[in-house]
């Protein structure tokens, strides 16, 4: 089994986003990372690479801000990067999630058991959004989400890249069958209204319920 993780990036360190913890989350459970990052001169780029670990592969784009509309820039730049994943399992996170540590070896697991199942085209985490601190959740922002996906060109991003449907009939993978989604495990955001920095993210283990499996 291999797996790919894949991430989109721009002008991250303008504004603050926690991208180097977000990629170094899931970098024990993929065999590679790809990053696409967005023409920027905030110093993105640099910073990216200077995580050092030789399962980033870094693709260089420029975005297209006709598509800015409703979001539809960020399915576009989330299929790019797509494109350039060569795992059976593709596992997304955007730059300001993070996946905790106790769930890898659970989501690993999950991919081994579900790989020889084509019915099972991804699986579902669930979120919790925390907003200015690690104390502090959002409980009206989405409760869940697709974020590892059957790598075998049937399935893109969509809308504004929150989610994932069939190329081949546009349906939504969490409005079809529900053998096509493996059950949900967690996952953690924290959303734009951001203060001045970034919270060490150690404060995550001192904030969440143990146990908690959504």
């Amino acid at each position: 089994m291999k797996v790919s993780g894949f991430t989109f990036v721009r002008n991250v360190v303008k504004y603050d986003y926690p991208v180097v913890e977000s990629i170094r989350s899931i970098l024990p459970v993929v065999d590679e990372c790809i990053v696409t990052v967005g023409r920027c001169d905030d110093g993105t780029l640099e910073l990216i690479r200077s995580i050092g670990d030789p399962k980033i592969k870094i693709v260089e784009s420029v975005w297209d801000e006709t598509l800015r509309k409703d979001g539809l820039i960020y399915a576009q730049q989330t299929n790019i990067v797509l494109s350039h994943c060569t795992g059976d399992w593709a596992f997304y996170i955007q730059a300001d999630e993070v996946v905790h540590e106790d769930d890898l070896p659970i989501i690993q697991e999950a991919m081994r058991r579900h790989l020889g199942n084509p019915a099972v085209k991804g699986r579902l985490f669930r979120y919790l959004h925390f907003i200015a601190d690690y104390w502090s959740t959002n409980p009206w922002f989405y409760h869940k989400a697709v974020r590892i996906i059957r790598n075998n060109g049937e399935v893109e991003s969509c809308g504004d890249a929150v989610g994932f449907h069939l190329k081949a009939t546009q349906q939504y993978l969490q409005s079809g069958p529900k053998e096509w989604i493996a059950p949900r495990l967690r996952s953690f955001r924290r959303w734009a209204a951001r203060r001045n920095r970034w919270l060490n993210l150690q404060s995550y283990r001192e904030v969440l319920p143990r146990g908690f499996r959504g």
